[in-house]
């Protein structure tokens, strides 16, 4: 049976997709992952402070920054700068100075997406594979914005669910 659409929030959804970006950039399965969550939680920080929910960090008063050989290493990924780490089993995304676990992240998307993940995962390789993977860079984040699902803006549609059409999804990678 193919799947049409899920009703989901957009947290999740991005997660996915940065991940699929991720490896179609060229990253293993495990890194992706990490660095699809971040991708997500650095956005959703974005407007969580637009919309005034969260304050924006106090900078640390009476500290230089590092020299740029000890500044920590990042990975550009759909128009985020996603800070990470090497460790004994790969690069990983950080979350407050530590590798992010990719099997916590994978039981997050599992959570979310339920018995529609595999479907879902599918619709979004697809689309990642119809693109370059330089030009995929380019445009990813615009292609999440136009198959992401519709909630109402501002506070009202924070964690709101929204549906996600995996038609709409396909759609985008046959046109391209």
């Amino acid at each position: 049976m193919t799947r049409h659409s899920i009703q989901i929030n957009r947290a999740p959804v991005l997660t996915l997709w940065a991940a699929v970006v991720a490896e179609r950039m060229g990253h293993d399965r495990k890194t992706a992952l990490t660095l699809g969550k971040a991708v997500a939680g650095l956005n959703a920080q974005s407007k969580g402070r637009r919309l005034h929910i969260f304050e924006a960090p106090e900078p640390a008063k009476g500290k230089r920054k590092p020299p740029a050989r000890a500044r920590p290493e990042a990975i550009p990924l759909l128009g985020r700068s996603v800070p990470v780490v090497k460790t004994r089993d790969g690069l990983r995304a950080r979350e407050k100075e530590r590798p992010m676990d990719p099997d916590s992240v994978e039981r997050y998307l599992e959570q979310k997406f339920g018995d529609a993940l595999a479907d879902v995962r599918a619709a979004m390789q697809a689309l990642a594979r119809a693109y370059p993977p330089a030009r995929l860079d380019e445009v990813g984040f615009a292609l999440y914005e136009e198959f992401r699902p519709d909630i109402p803006e501002g506070r009202r549609g924070w964690g709101a669910r929204g549906t996600l059409d995996l038609d709409a999804i396909r759609a985008l990678a046959k046109a391209e």
